[in-house]
């Protein structure tokens, strides 16, 4: 892409009123209500037309965990809702290398195809973004 291809693409976004919003994920998934909150709010800023990502970092990388069993926590299960973000166009999913590592997990114990990023990476993700939302 180039310079030119990049400022318009930031003028059709501006026109539109779209903003490049980044959900960055660190909580476990059960225990508190962060994750399940922050799922919320990511399908509501899908729904009004924002362009979307989602950074899964530390405890955060369990949201996305094959095989969540939540009978014990007494709470329900929502990760199978991860497998529906791309019917709202969320596409653009990243978990980073050092935090997966960290938790003896690799991209194949997840729910959803993601891109795994270094930290320096996902910082540099960040930097592109209007808003950043940590939950």
């Amino acid at each position: 892409m180039s310079a030119d291809d990049g400022a318009e693409a930031a003028n059709e976004r501006t026109e539109r009123n779209v903003k490049r919003f980044l959900f960055v994920n660190r909580k476990a998934p059960y225990g508190t209500i962060y994750a399940l909150e922050a799922l919320e709010v990511v399908l509501i800023s899908a729904a009004f037309d924002q362009d979307v990502t989602l950074v899964f970092l530390d405890d955060g990388v369990c949201q996305l965990k094959k095989g969540q069993q939540t009978k014990e926590t007494g709470m329900k299960n929502f990760s199978p809702t991860y497998r529906a973000l791309e019917g709202y166009d969320i596409e653009k999913l990243y978990v980073e290398k050092e935090s997966l590592e960290h938790r003896g997990l690799t991209a194949d114990d997840l729910l959803v195809p993601v891109k795994v990023l270094t930290t320096e990476e996902i910082g540099a993700l960040m930097d592109q973004q209007d808003i950043v939302i940590s939950f």
